[in-house]
């Protein structure tokens, strides 16, 4: 196969800075020699496979068109199946069928098809039940991109239905407020919420800048913030509730932890009124 661009291959993992991450990229590497691996990220939450959802989600679409390992895999060595997607904008996703990968090959175009990893011609000659990353989901994926096997070498279809997916947490709204929960909590603290501007707009109407409101934690509060477009147009310190720039509902202190100072994870309910 002629290429005339360097192949791209997004790497996301929860393996931290340990080792396991440049064990995966040596064996792609190693395969294809010419491929670009971007990190997207392999500082996830322990097990979150939301969050590894929602970082690729967020992150694929700017990718270049390739070929995207995800391994959030609690149940590496089960009977969970290795699964490759490929994507409507042509990407295919490899991981475990989990929910990981559904979100951003939504994000992506939409899933065309599936298929099981099961072409042993294509992993590492021994494999462990421990470290699917290294031995199944990292050759695969080094073979797609050096153009060496195909999307139909890799195994059997899977249909689609038959896929595991995630339950999306959903905002809902009443006139002057929304309940919602947190879905991602960022680095920096931030605090992603389910729900956009539609639902945002639904509630309180078209918010000005600088629009007041309270915010309940678990019931706990209530605290009041405003509404903003950016963190500068507050003081240090001060806390906003915005739209980032993937569209979700936030909040945020400037130059601040917000989920830090509040104790808030994935998970906690949050209450959005008008004052």
């Amino acid at each position: 196969m002629t290429r005339t661009e360097r192949p791209v291959i997004g790497f996301l993992t929860d393996f931290g800075l340990d080792g396991a991450a440049a064990t995966c990229k040596g064996v792609m590497l190693s395969i294809c020699r010419d491929a670009q691996i971007v990190d997207v990220a392999h500082t996830v939450r322990k097990y979150a496979i939301r969050d590894g959802a929602f970082v690729l989600r967020a992150a694929l679409p700017y990718l270049p068109v390739g070929t995207h390992v995800a391994v959030v895999d609690p149940g590496v060595g089960t009977s969970r199946r290795p699964i490759g997607i490929r994507t409507g904008r042509g990407d295919v996703l490899i991981g475990p069928d989990n929910g990981l990968l559904i979100p951003p090959a939504e994000a992506l175009g939409g899933i065309e098809e599936a298929r099981e990893l099961s072409n042993r011609d294509l992993w590492l000659p021994v494999t462990t039940s421990t470290f699917h990353g290294r031995d199944i989901f990292a050759p695969v994926a080094g073979h797609l991109a050096n153009g060496d096997a195909t999307f139909d070498d890799i195994g059997p279809s899977v249909p689609t239905q038959e896929l595991v997916r995630l339950t999306e947490p959903e905002a809902t709204t009443a006139d002057g407020a929304i309940d919602t929960i947190v879905t991602y909590v960022d680095s920096f603290g931030n605090v992603r919420l389910a729900g956009g501007r539609q639902e945002l707009t639904t509630a309180f109407g078209a918010l000005a800048d600088g629009a007041g409101m309270t915010v309940n934690l678990n019931g706990v509060g209530p605290q009041t913030v405003t509404f903003e477009r950016s963190f500068g147009a507050v003081g240090i310190g001060a806390t906003i509730v915005y739209v980032d720039s993937s569209g979700n509902l936030a909040l945020a202190i400037n130059q601040g932890n917000f989920a830090g100072q509040h104790r808030v994870t994935s998970g906690t309910a949050v209450n959005l009124r008008a004052i």
